[in-house]
């Protein structure tokens, strides 16, 4: 129900901010605000609690810090990049047909698979947010929770929390869906002000926990976890928590990935380290406060864990202060990533490395079928999710699309090394091409240990395969495409020469 309330005030905020804001281009504040909403979603509200599976404090607060410094130096990257290579945006999966000769075979065919393999990290990613919507929704409605038998289909029980909360979920995604259409700008600017306000809000939750905090339940520091029967040290620990502390910087690049659409370039590199900073200050303080206002078993089995931590310093109004912000969190948060899902593959056909129907725009402005097909996509994810609970859902489907949003990261740092070796865009500037080799080379190395870490379970790996090699069945359309354009160019070469 909150969702049918929700949609319509943003609708209503919309047309008041299209007033008083018709710029068609988006500002430094606004690419910040997509940065920090985009970086600080679903993550904030589930990460203490997959941290506190798979890790102790310490191996916490070392994964927090290596994955800060990685994703700083990934930053840096995208950033120098945007300033280097201001013609290629979109996103860094744009800088994998960029690694190979101009026109070449094998450019475009890593440029769409790379694409292809964000696109679909998107469609999982946008359904870890809407499903822990619902799950912060479930506080005031928790009809949503209930286990009471519905009906079975196919040999699966549908419980009666899952139906209804597989209707929420619809209901947002298709009713951001309807907002996008209404204009990029305008959306754009509505998840500044959500923003804004869950920024705000968890600046309160970081002063008001300060007084449950209690160094008890971070000791000891250290202890062994198992998984599978197996006891897992201090680095196996960092090595597990390192998947789930990058999802929380998973978006940082989602200010590279509008700056066709910004006003100033120089925008791109400096909101997305303003917003990281911001990011990496609320998710290492509310991670560290949460740990310390829960017991360790309550906090592993917490299906929303910042809503007990509040609740623990102000009682029962402490599960529905969080729970409200977290429902316009997760609701600005939506519209970001769904923002940002729709702009890939609109991109990428720009750049000639996707089918070229994903080019075509509404009257606003909108990439109206990159939108449906990506919306199309994440729905078919929410279908299968109903069965499960909301923590089983959200750890499955964050893994996935962690790791296959790594791989353009790693191409851009791999780009940005090639252009520091070949001193491409580099002439006369010795200095700034020994840093940025430096600044390239170890988020390369930071890429690749996570990689290694997340893929060491063969399940994972052989799906994350098949979800990169399912898009081979869409390319031959690229290329014929391509093939289409280079033969129509040929008369007009001649007609020139006559």
């Amino acid at each position: 129900m909150w969702a049918f309330l929700i949609i319509p005030l943003l609708f209503t905020l919309k047309e008041d901010l299209i007033e008083v804001m018709a710029d068609k281009k988006l500002g430094f504040w606004v690419l910040t605000a997509l940065v920090v909403g985009n970086m600080v979603g679903s993550g904030i509200f589930m990460l203490p609690r997959s941290l506190a599976e798979v890790a102790s404090p310490a191996g916490v607060l070392l994964a927090w810090g290596l994955t800060g410094l990685g994703v700083l130096l990934t930053v840096l990257v995208f950033g120098n990049l945007a300033l280097r290579k201001p013609n290629i945006t979109g996103g860094p999966q744009m800088y994998a047909k960029e690694l190979f000769s101009p026109g070449s075979e094998k450019g475009i065919l890593t440029g769409y698979l790379v694409s292809w393999g964000y696109w679909v990290a998107n469609w999982a990613g946008n359904v870890a947010i809407v499903t822990t919507f619902a799950s912060y929704l479930s506080t005031f409605f928790p009809v949503m929770t209930s286990k009471a038998p519905l009906w079975k289909i196919a040999g699966v029980n549908i419980a009666v929390g899952n139906a209804v909360t597989f209707v929420v979920c619809s209901v947002l995604l298709w009713g951001i869906h309807v907002l996008i259409l209404r204009g990029i700008e305008g959306a754009g600017k509505i998840n500044f002000i959500a923003t804004t306000a869950k920024v705000l809000g968890f600046i309160f939750f970081i002063v008001i926990t300060l007084f449950a905090f209690q160094k008890s339940y971070m000791l000891p520091l250290y202890a062994p976890k198992t998984d599978s029967g197996l006891q897992v040290g201090l680095f196996g620990q960092v090595n597990h928590a390192a998947i789930a502390t990058l999802w929380a910087f998973v978006g940082v690049e989602s200010s590279v990935v509008f700056s066709s659409r910004a006003k100033r370039q120089r925008d791109v590199k400096t909101s997305t380290i303003l917003g990281l900073i911001l990011a990496l200050i609320i998710y290492v303080g509310i991670t560290l406060l949460v740990m310390g206002a829960l017991p360790q078993q309550k906090l592993i089995t917490a299906e929303k864990p910042l809503v007990d931590a509040l609740s623990a310093v102000v009682g029962s109004k402490g599960s529905y202060i969080m729970a409200a912000l977290g429902i316009i969190c997760l609701a600005g948060t939506s519209i970001g990533w769904i923002m940002l899902s729709s702009e890939v593959p609109y991109q990428a056909a720009k750049q000639g490395i996707f089918p070229p129907l994903f080019l075509k725009q509404n009257k606003n402005g909108a990439p109206i079928r990159a939108l449906t097909l990506t919306n199309i996509m994440s729905q078919l994810f929410i279908f299968s999710t109903i069965s499960q609970t909301m923590a089983q859902a959200y750890g499955f489907l964050i893994f996935i699309a962690t790791l296959s949003y790594l791989v353009p990261y790693i191409i851009s740092s791999v780009y940005q090394l090639k252009l520091a070796i070949t001193g491409e865009t580099y002439e006369g500037q010795r200095r700034n091409r020994t840093i940025d080799l430096l600044i390239a080379s170890l988020a390369t190395i930071y890429s690749l240990w996570v990689i290694i870490a997340g893929t060491s379970d063969i399940k994972t790996f052989s799906l994350g395969i098949a979800l990169l090699a399912a898009g081979l069945i869409f390319y031959p359309s690229v290329r014929k495409n391509r093939l289409s354009k280079n033969q129509d160019s040929v008369p007009d070469k001649v007609g020139k020469s006559a």
